[in-house]
């Protein structure tokens, strides 16, 4: 398939010279912006590609995906170029389990990922029965508003609201109906992160992700709930750049 890289991938600090690449997917109603800071943090050590997926930003034109094994055939063909240098992916939330699923795609190519970090969402393993997508649009600002990953005063605003809701709808849409393909393991190693009081992913469920690799598996978990990660991101980008620039083992800070 034909997939436009320009339009899939933000290099907001293009580091030619790095010896590896890190692809970061973000979570549902989530864009490519929200990993700037993770960006300017690891660069140029590491050189972040950040997914953009349609719906949103300044993709708002192009269709919404609300098919999970779709968009992660698409970023896998935008994310493959890439592959010319040791390549690991980051995601969070829903961007966690579509990572995996690129990660299977790009391992069937031949080009498997170096590391998966997976942070806040549970092993693919552990379903919960969500439905959040069906509900209104008032009940979709509710989970914003319980999971606190976005500015309050923004959902009190309209103009904004009627431009996130459409993406965010399909997004959870994709999530919540995905079922991940029974005994597929990747081969690169898995480090888990989570916030302690996350109400979408208990330690137990997250600490599942072991099952899906035959490679290495760490976990962190730091006080927080579902965006714990905004408050830690020093921290997170530590374990990354310790992981992938030092050769240090997944978790060690």
């Amino acid at each position: 398939m034909a997939v436009d890289g320009k339009k899939w991938i933000r290099r907001f600090h293009p580091a030619d010279e790095a010896p590896v690449r890190l692809a970061c997917l973000p979570h549902a109603g989530g864009a490519a912006s929200y990993f700037f800071p993770v960006s300017k943090a690891l660069s140029p050590a590491v050189e972040v590609l950040a997914v953009q997926y349609p719906g949103r930003q300044d993709r708002r034109a192009d269709p919404c995906i609300e098919n999970l094994a779709e968009l992660a055939d698409l970023t896998a063909e935008a994310l493959a170029p890439a592959t010319d240098r040791p390549l690991a992916l980051f995601g969070h939330s829903m961007g966690a389990t579509l990572a995996y699923e690129v990660a299977l795609r790009l391992e069937e190519r031949g080009t498997a990922p170096v590391a998966l970090f997976v942070s806040g969402r549970r092993a693919p393993s552990r379903h919960r029965a969500e439905t959040v997508h069906e509900r209104s649009d008032e009940g979709l600002v509710e989970e914003l508003r319980r999971l606190s990953g976005t500015d309050t005063q923004m959902l009190d605003d309209p103009d904004i609201l009627e431009l996130v809701l459409p993406a965010l709808r399909a997004d959870y849409r994709a999530i919540e109906t995905h079922r991940a393909r029974p005994g597929l393991r990747v081969s690169c190693p898995v480090h888990a992160l989570t916030g302690d009081a996350d109400p979408k992913a208990t330690p137990d469920e997250v600490q599942d992700w072991q099952h899906h690799t035959t490679g290495a598996f760490t976990m962190s978990v730091f006080p927080g709930g579902h965006f714990y990660l905004n408050d830690h991101q020093q921290e997170i980008a530590k374990i990354i750049s310790s992981a992938l620039v030092y050769g240090a083992p997944l978790g060690s800070v």
